[in-house]
């Protein structure tokens, strides 16, 4: 059972603060990849919660070839940025409520082949000047970073 699993069983729904990591993965039209949830059917970057004595490229390694199943390699994930505050404020539909510490990184360089898990209803690339608009609360600030390093380029 997964920490967060645990954790949820002592304290319900009531808020907690949870560290996770995710992978904006670009392709080589320098489109990112976007995973659509099957809880709250909103789009967002693949990732997830960090468990007990992981480190950060760990967890991201973990969620991304669960989720995904592809794999990735430490020395070629850069840190996008990290994120937390209000922002990061997320209430699930079961109604479960996290503050997260969201670690992003972002990598154009994997293995294997693309697969969603039953967290995914859809995985698809997108051109950054054409990013959905129904996206997760969490993803908002990463979306917004996206788009201004996008006209920067």
């Amino acid at each position: 059972m997964s920490y967060i699993m645990e954790l949820r069983k002592n304290i319900g729904h009531k808020p907690i603060i949870i560290c996770s990591c995710g992978c904006l993965i670009f392709n080589e039209k320098n489109q990112v990849l976007l995973q659509r949830r099957s809880d709250d059917k909103l789009w967002g970057n693949p990732g997830g919660s960090m468990e007990l004595g992981e480190t950060i490229y760990d967890t991201v390694k973990r969620e991304i070839k669960e989720e995904l199943g592809i794999d990735l390699e430490d020395d070629k994930l850069n840190i996008f940025n990290i994120y937390s505050g209000e922002g990061q404020h997320h209430i699930y539909p079961n109604d479960d409520e996290a503050y997260f510490v969201n670690i992003i990184f972002k990598t154009n360089n994997y293995t294997g082949t693309l697969e969603r898990d039953n967290e995914s209803l859809e995985l698809k690339f997108f051109d950054l000047d054409k990013l959905p608009v129904n996206i997760t609360k969490p993803f908002e600030d990463v979306k917004e970073d996206l788009v201004k390093q996008y006209k920067n380029i």
